[in-house]
């Protein structure tokens, strides 16, 4: 099997760096027991980025590798540290690369250092330091990196060239373009000798332009017949064409006129061509059959408004001549074309329904009972977010749900407890009983999803702040120790230890001492 040498149309899978999972950690230290969450945040993933690079003239690359994979990011650490960032990879096309999706144009990537992020890195998830918050100032949890984006894209290449070369097979295309520059494509007495675009650089005076050969084309090119199907989008960036015309042909039936007239309705069936600058060049007039017929015709084509050339690929008469003027309409176009600067172009999801958050609709689920689907942005995102074996995660999840607006709209709709809830798309959905207002994180969580852990008010807290204020008036010889003490057996013996004490010591301390005693003796 022949290895390809040019390729101009490939199919290319590529996957984005999944973001690195961040982690619930609590800070220890010496002499502080409560020291924090510092877990630090999961790395972004690698993108995958397409750059233009003058360099690169063929797609054979992602022939032969047509899976590209970018490097995911770093899981965090403790002590705030986060993890490192997925490496970009970065993937050279050549000028005028056409990119494509499910039959769909996504960019055209013209001018060198143009850049498309065709696959975006996940996002590092959070550590438990980012989610502590007043209300929740230990999270016993972390959020899990999302993946990156996947693709199967097309990779379509449209030679940009300054004039393109036009004209049936054999006609001495590919010995124009190594006549008049340094190209040295394969030449031969045979048609189809060509069967991949050539580029040459010439250059006339102060002029340098390039020139593509495009392989030959027949009648029919525009409808499939032929090569001329698969290769006439290389002359669309084109600046001008130049018509190569067989003076010399030994096929029956043909003659320049015709052979002119034939190639201008292909071009013309294609479209998009209508606005180019032609020129013609009648070769082989080097060939005593030639130059009589070059005679003959020169005048009949020149009528038409183009500037019309005999030229000798061979003996390389005419060829000055025909590259000054193909020099001097190249200038023309490039004053007046706009410059193309590079650019960087993201591609960004598509907005989806009316603009809002999250969509509900019903869905029969594969038992036959009744459920309902939310599909949105935000509510997919959080879900793959989620590590769904941490129950605290779990109500921290819940929570955000309800901050938008899902439970409440999933009521108004009618939905009922134990049915499903199906979040994502079908091919991978999260499915959940329906509870309203259940407290889906640790029992001894006060809301969904926190943790009480370092709150002021626990009993804990309240004894010590109880401790600090009789510390003012202890006596000099006690100690915080001894003043704990005397306040444990104070409360023990008004019998509130278990109740009043523990709910709120402070309160509780606030009674006179008169008023303590009398209720110490009505105890039984």
């Amino acid at each position: 099997m022949a290895v390809p040498t040019f390729v101009d149309h490939v199919t290319l899978y590529v996957s984005a760096g999944r973001g690195g999972h961040g982690v619930a950690s609590v800070h220890r230290e010496k002499f502080k027991p409560l020291g924090g969450p510092d877990g630090g945040n999961g790395g972004p993933g690698g993108s995958i980025i397409l750059r233009v690079d003058p360099d690169v003239t063929t797609l054979i690359d992602y022939h032969h590798r047509a899976k590209r994979q970018a490097t995911h990011g770093g899981q965090g650490a403790g002590d705030h540290r986060n993890g490192a960032h997925g490496e970009d990879l970065i993937l050279a096309v050549p000028d005028g690369t056409v990119v494509t999706e499910d039959g769909e144009v996504i960019a055209d990537m013209v001018g060198a250092g143009t850049e498309l992020v065709i696959a975006a890195g996940g996002r590092g998830g959070l550590g438990n330091a980012a989610l502590a918050s007043a209300k929740r100032k230990a999270p016993g949890f972390a959020l899990l990196g999302e993946p990156g984006e996947e693709r199967t894209i097309g990779l379509e290449l449209k030679v940009v060239a300054d004039i393109g070369l036009v004209g049936f097979p054999s006609a001495g295309k590919s010995s124009l373009i190594a006549a008049i520059s340094r190209a040295r494509p394969k030449i031969a007495d045979y048609p189809f000798t060509t069967l991949i675009p050539n580029l040459g650089v010439v250059k006339a005076g102060d002029t340098i332009f390039t020139v593509a050969d495009v392989p030959g084309l027949i009648e029919g090119a525009s409808e499939g017949r032929g090569l001329g199907h698969d290769f006439l989008r290389h002359i669309e960036r084109c600046a001008a064409l130049l018509h190569v015309i067989d003076l010399a042909t030994l096929e029956p039936g043909r003659n320049p006129a015709e052979d002119l007239d034939i190639i201008e309705g292909e071009l013309a069936k294609y479209g998009g061509l209508e606005d180019r600058p032609r020129l013609v060049a009648l070769n082989k007039a080097d060939l005593p059959d030639g130059r009589d017929m070059a005679d003959i015709v020169l005048e009949d084509i020149a009528r038409r408004g183009w500037p019309v050339f005999a030229i000798s690929a061979m003996t390389h008469e005419g060829l000055k001549e025909l590259t000054f003027a193909m020099a001097e309409i190249v200038a023309t176009a490039r004053r007046e074309r706009v410059v193309v600067e590079a650019e960087r172009i993201i591609i960004r999801p598509k907005p989806k329904g009316s603009g809002e958050e999250f969509t509900i609709t019903p869905e029969q689920m594969p038992g036959g009972g009744a459920g309902w689907r939310v599909r949105g942005t935000k509510p997919e995102r959080w879900i793959r977010q989620t590590n769904f074996g941490n129950d605290e995660a779990v109500g921290f999840l819940a929570d955000r749900l309800n901050r938008i607006g899902v439970e409440a709209r999933l009521v108004e709709l009618g939905a009922v407890e134990g049915e499903s809830i199906l979040i994502g798309h079908p091919d991978d959905a999260v499915v959940f009983d329906f509870k309203p207002g259940l407290d889906a994180g640790a029992e001894m969580l006060g809301r969904r999803g926190e943790d009480q852990r370092f709150n002021e008010d626990r009993p804990a807290a309240g004894r010590r702040r109880a401790i600090d204020e009789a510390m003012e008036d202890r006596e000099e010889f006690e100690t915080r120790a001894d003043v704990a003490r005397r306040l444990d057996a104070e409360a023990a013996a008004s019998g509130h230890l278990g109740d009043d004490y523990l709910d709120d010591p402070v309160t509780y301390f606030e009674i006179e001492p008169e008023e303590a005693s009398e209720e110490v003796g009505d105890q039984p």
